[in-house]
């Protein structure tokens, strides 16, 4: 009996990873409006009457989609440090973010980009979501020094510039003002951690 409820656990959590993998996609490439439960539900192979084992509503289902697209693409973003200088990782993760790459694959990319003005108008559930995921990825940006207030706030202006910078590359038609929007952004965030040396590490180390 014990071995049959472990299958029966298991089987609901790889479907509701199917059904979570889906409907981050959809969440990524259409925004709010494209996750809806028939799509996404088909997507993932599943019936549309299976969508309420594991979620009440709409809504519910987009708050989880956002929060498993930002956990599953956070390491790949956010690496933990080798002991480079604060200025050299703020540089390091800006140039692994603002790329043509990242900016051309909508399926796979950044949802902090692709659905930073819906979020605005989210429920409260969605930027609740939202909000718990931007202060995790800060965080990991600051590492051991998430607590320190000066790298905190470097850290939301890095992300301030990478968001930014990215939503803007992809809303603009023309290929080399949208190149050079991606290369302006890179070359402000080399300059976050400039103005002044952090408690404790040497001038030029920052």
């Amino acid at each position: 009996m014990r071995e049959a409820a472990t299958k029966r656990a298991d089987s609901k959590r790889e479907s509701q990873d199917r059904i979570l993998d889906a409907a981050a996609r959809r969440l990524r490439e259409e925004g709010l409006g494209g996750a809806g439960i028939a799509a996404v539900m088909r997507d993932a192979g599943l019936t549309h009457g299976a969508f309420y084992s594991h979620f009440s509503t709409k809504d519910e289902l987009a708050s989880a989609a956002f929060g498993h697209a930002i956990r599953t693409g956070r390491p790949h973003w956010i690496k933990p440090s080798r002991g480079e200088s604060w200025r050299a990782r703020l540089t390091s993760l800006a140039k692994r973010y603002l790329t043509p790459a990242h900016r051309d694959e909508l399926a796979s990319s950044c949802a902090f980009a692709a659905l930073g003005s819906e979020a605005a108008r989210g429920s409260a559930e969605f930027r609740s979501s939202y909000e718990r995921e931007l202060r995790a990825s800060l965080a990991a940006i600051c590492g051991d020094d998430a607590a320190d207030d000066e790298r905190f706030d470097d850290a939301i202006a890095l992300m301030a510039l990478c968001v930014g910078g990215m939503t803007l590359s992809r809303a603009v038609a023309d290929p080399q003002f949208s190149a050079r929007i991606l290369r302006s952004a890179q070359a402000a965030a080399a300059k976050v951690a400039e103005d002044q040396p952090h408690r404790g590490e040497p001038h030029g180390r920052r």
